[in-house]
């Protein structure tokens, strides 16, 4: 009888056993996560509950006391934040961090210079689109420090962009935004999805999280609450009781 060949497929990024605690707090305990190859996941929880924390240990911010990091299949555990930008992980910080005397421009460049190696004339070519994309090119030669709140977390998304990353960390950047510009927003994210980039995404902004990722992890009190299909796992008593603070009925 023929074997048939796996076509099991390995993920992306894979958490095991991670735990972190500062002194009493604990912002992970002993957690597992695992994200497919153009997968979009998304993760909740109440303030506190160790999602940024769970952010940190991925771009390298930080280390877990305990546990194991893998990205692509190589344990990236002990590396330090520059070596995964260039391996392909990119991040959006919840308060943009520009570089406020450069160019919206230029802040592209700085990413795409350092963040991955490539010629410059294809780095600029490509900083050009993304600030198409992201709704920027009319700002391309604005000072960074010049550009209001919502143009930064704009610039927060282009910069991480910049890198060509294969997974796209994105920290609450719909907090702030108007119905139109959140639209704008999950149209973009859709579009870089379309190209096969993975997205993790931290946001209180429900709606926009519905409209794009594939499933839902909830965080609580640094550990995994529930995770599943976002619409049954929004609608479950657990996460209307902590994250919604709402007493379910039943």
């Amino acid at each position: 009888m023929a074997m048939r060949e796996s076509t099991t497929v390995s993920p992306i990024l894979s958490l095991t056993a991670v735990s972190k605690r500062f002194g009493a707090v604990v912002v992970a305990d002993n957690l597992d996560l695992s994200l497919a190859q153009g997968e979009a996941l998304g993760i909740i929880g109440p303030n506190g509950a160790g999602k940024t924390s769970l952010f940190n240990m991925i771009a390298g911010v930080i280390r877990p006391d305990t546990g194991r990091v893998e990205f692509e299949g190589s344990d990236i555990t002990h590396l330090p934040p520059s070596q995964r930008c260039r391996a392909g992980i990119g991040r959006c910080f919840q308060i943009p961090q520009p570089f406020l005397g450069l160019t919206t421009f230029e802040n592209l460049c700085v990413t795409g210079f350092f963040g991955k190696a490539g010629s410059h004339a294809n780095v600029e070519k490509r900083c050009v689109e993304i600030l198409e994309l992201t709704g920027l090119l009319p700002k391309a030669n604005t000072l960074a420090g010049s550009l209001t709140l919502l143009e930064r977390k704009r610039l927060e998304l282009a910069r991480a962009l910049a890198g060509e990353p294969k997974l796209l960390l994105l920290d609450e950047i719909a907090g702030g935004l108007t119905p139109h510009e959140c639209e704008d927003l999950v149209a973009a994210i859709k579009t870089i999805r379309a190209t096969g980039v993975s997205v993790i995404w931290i946001e209180h902004v429900v709606h926009a999280l519905l409209a794009i990722v594939d499933r839902l992890f909830v965080l609580h009190q640094g550990r995994k609450l529930g995770e599943g299909d976002p619409r049954s796992v929004m609608a479950s008593r657990e996460v209307h009781e902590i994250y919604l603070g709402v007493e379910a009925d039943g």
